[in-house]
């Protein structure tokens, strides 16, 4: 298999990453309508700076938005994951676990000590993923969507970040 390389997004990867998006949309974890492929993939809520792209021989294969869960001072510690997909014809190569394992990495950098995210109860796969990575679920929202005819738990998950030796908590700015 090629060396799949993590790195973080540029402008130039827009239509890649809406090429992505459209192809991997679904209702087993998407509360957002199928995605147009005449949309922007950033706007001034998502730009490059909060997303981590994995490349295999130079093509986008995935990627992984980090974010600041609220604007609040007080919360700054904390980054979530606020999307994650990998393109179809690069599943089973371990690429969602490689840029769920950099994302921790990113977050630790950025001064975070924990890591949260959202997944839909339905969603096992991403579930099961997420627990062999560390995450514990920390609450549920039963019921909290409405998909396809189906009432769908949304499921509170996170971990604290590894801090290792040499690598302090500070506060974002």
């Amino acid at each position: 298999m090629s060396d799949v390389m993590i790195r973080p997004a540029t402008y130039a990867d827009e239509a890649g990453l809406i090429g992505i998006d459209v192809r991997t949309w679904s209702p087993l974890h998407a509360v957002q309508p199928q995605p147009d492929p005449g949309e922007p993939f950033y706007d001034e809520r998502h730009t490059p700076e909060e997303i981590l792209v994995a490349e295999i021989d130079g093509r986008l294969a995935g990627y992984v938005r980090i974010v600041l869960p609220t604007p609040l001072r007080c919360n700054a510690h904390v980054r979530q994951i606020q999307g994650l997909a990998v393109d179809t014809w690069a599943r089973g190569r371990g690429i969602a676990r490689r840029l769920m394992d950099e994302a921790l990495r990113e977050a630790g950098r950025q001064g975070a000590t924990r890591m949260t995210l959202r997944v839909l109860g339905h969603n096992a796969p991403a579930r099961r993923l997420y627990e062999s990575l560390g995450y514990t679920v920390e609450g549920v929202l039963p019921g909290e969507f409405l998909l396809q005819g189906a009432y769908v738990d949304d499921v509170l998950m996170g971990r604290p970040l590894d801090l290792t030796a040499g690598q302090q908590a500070t506060p974002a700015p």
